[in-house]
């Protein structure tokens, strides 16, 4: 199993920015390797878990419409620790962010950090 710890969340005014990490307790460039799809999802409360943004080897980063434009996802192999930038916050950006890694069947998540966008 690999180990994800999330970190970056917190209160933010609507059209702030926060840069959320997820340090992986294994080597991404391996991981990448062995085909890794890396993720971040987001659970607001009495809503399903939905995905934000996912990314693997040799593919275009995907997003969720709703957070197109304003959210990157990207990695740093040197720090085994992927990202997500979130710019342009708004008040339905609010949730716990959880990072997540598949590798083939198994699939690795982190405890979340909450993001609330207000004023």
């Amino acid at each position: 199993q690999v180990q994800l710890v999330e970190s970056g969340g917190g209160l933010v005014q609507p059209g702030g920015s926060l840069n959320l990490s997820c340090t992986v307790s294994a080597s991404i460039f391996s991981l990448n390797i062995l085909g890794a799809v890396m993720a971040w999802y987001r659970q607001a409360p009495g809503k399903q878990r939905e995905l934000v943004a996912a990314m693997s080897r040799g593919h275009i980063p995907n997003y969720a419409d709703s957070v197109k434009g304003r959210f990157t996802i990207s990695q740093d192999n040197a720090k085994n620790t992927v990202f997500l930038q979130m710019n342009s916050l708004e008040p339905e950006d609010t949730a716990n962010y959880f990072c997540n890694i598949k590798i083939g069947l198994q699939d690795n998540w982190g405890q979340g950090t909450q993001v609330t966008v207000s004023s």
